[in-house]
């Protein structure tokens, strides 16, 4: 059973949650950025059309799929060790997208092994920073996670879009691989949550099971299922919407996934800060409206058109997502300490429970998009994506008010 970390001094606890946080996060973001932002870019400017570029998101199904091996996570070996692990293999995977291009059979395979390799590493990610957050501290990390995480999307998405567009797109690759394999060395000088092999951990199965038993389970995960759904079926499309308004794809690296970046982690942080301060009762659903305008902001830069209104949506997406994204990252810790206060036993696969419910949201949603596109045109497409954001919020109340006070 894997065992809580030494609580720090209470002058020491925010600084030291938030050095390992930040370290931990920049990890798990830099594998994320470079399939969903610079991957399509690079993949559209080739020629590649918006159906198969909103199937590829399907690459990310590990994301959702890690439940399955999360209790494996739970039990062998040590946080840190599946950490490195995860990050090595996705290094690989990204290293290896320099011998390819579009058109080629490894595309997918390398793909799937770089999103496989940061799912693993995002279980024991997940579980380490939670087991060591006390609810007290859980608004403000939600901040620096997700603040970190957009970080890292700047440098691996839009930094290296920028780079690739103009100097070439092996050496945008070359530069993310050895960025990720520096922020691998700072994972060892992390505190360590001890963690040893037992067999009464919970398995996948018992950790459901016992969660599904409880009241009010069956509408927290259809809450995390609908709450990112507008958002992940309008966000494939954002990007070659930007590009057909008359942006090249350097300035859509640096608009949409650099700047965006900066700012989905004004907006986390800010949202966190909310949080902590109103509490999640009062703040959730605000804020997720606010997240669910933005789809209308797109609709309406595709109905006006031009660069300026493309630029002013992308910059409202940005923001607003930041500010979902804290209320719904909030829930979520609250939810997977609520499940089980005595220890950390399974808390990894707690974890990936939810954030695999969030990843089936982003692949099955994200998979149609192009087609959507095809089909309806953008504007159709980001009416329709804001409507399917409406049914979470109607749902939001009634499970928040069950995890305010976890």
């Amino acid at each position: 059973m894997t065992q809580p970390a030494e609580k720090p001094q209470p002058h020491e606890r925010f600084r030291d949650l938030f050095f390992a946080t930040l370290v931990l996060e920049f990890a798990s973001g830099v594998p994320f950025g470079v399939i969903h932002e610079l991957v399509p870019i690079w993949l559209r400017v080739q020629g590649t059309d918006l159906a198969s570029l909103g199937a590829l998101t399907l690459v990310g199904l590990p994301w959702t799929l890690k439940p399955l091996w999360a209790p494996f996570v739970d039990r062998v070996g040590d946080w840190h060790r599946w950490i490195v692990l995860g990050m090595t293999l996705a290094a690989g995977g990204i290293a290896g997208l320099t011998q390819v291009d579009g058109s080629s059979p490894g595309l997918v395979p390398l793909l799937v092994l770089t999103a496989l390799g940061s799912a693993t590493a995002d279980i024991a990610i997940d579980a380490y920073i939670v087991a060591r957050v006390p609810p007290t501290e859980q608004g403000r990390i939600t901040g620096v996670r997700i603040a970190a995480y957009r970080g890292a999307m700047a440098l691996a998405g839009g930094g290296a879009t920028w780079i690739g567009s103009r100097w070439g797109w092996n050496l945008a690759f070359e530069i993310v691989v050895v960025l990720q394999l520096l922020v691998m060395a700072s994972v060892w000088s992390l505190k360590r949550v001890k963690q040893v092999a037992n067999e009464s951990t919970p398995a996948f199965g018992r950790v459901l099971g016992e969660w599904l038993s409880r009241p009010g389970t069956w509408q927290l995960f259809a809450l995390v299922l609908l709450f990112k759904l507008g958002d992940s079926a309008m966000a494939p499309m954002t990007r070659p919407f930007l590009l057909s308004a008359g942006l090249d794809a350097g300035e859509v690296g640096i608009i949409s996934t650099t700047g965006g970046s900066v700012l989905t982690a004004l907006g986390a942080v800010f949202g966190g800060a909310l949080v902590s301060r109103f509490g999640m009762r009062s703040m959730f659903v605000g804020l997720g409206v606010t997240q669910a305008l933005s789809n209308l902001g797109y609709a309406l830069a595709a109905l006006v058109g031009g660069v300026p209104s493309a630029i002013a949506a992308s910059i409202a997406e940005s923001l607003t997502a930041g500010l979902g994204s804290a209320a719904m990252m909030s829930l979520s810790m609250r939810a997977c300490r609520g499940a089980g206060e005595a220890d950390t036993g399974g808390l990894a696969t707690r974890w990936a429970i939810l954030s695999g419910i969030l990843g089936l949201t982003r692949s099955l949603s994200g998979a149609i998009s192009g087609v959507g596109v095809e089909q309806w045109g953008y504007f159709t497409w980001f009416m329709f994506s804001f409507a399917l954001a409406l049914p979470a919020l109607a749902l939001a109340p009634r499970v928040v008010a069950k995890y305010d006070d976890v």
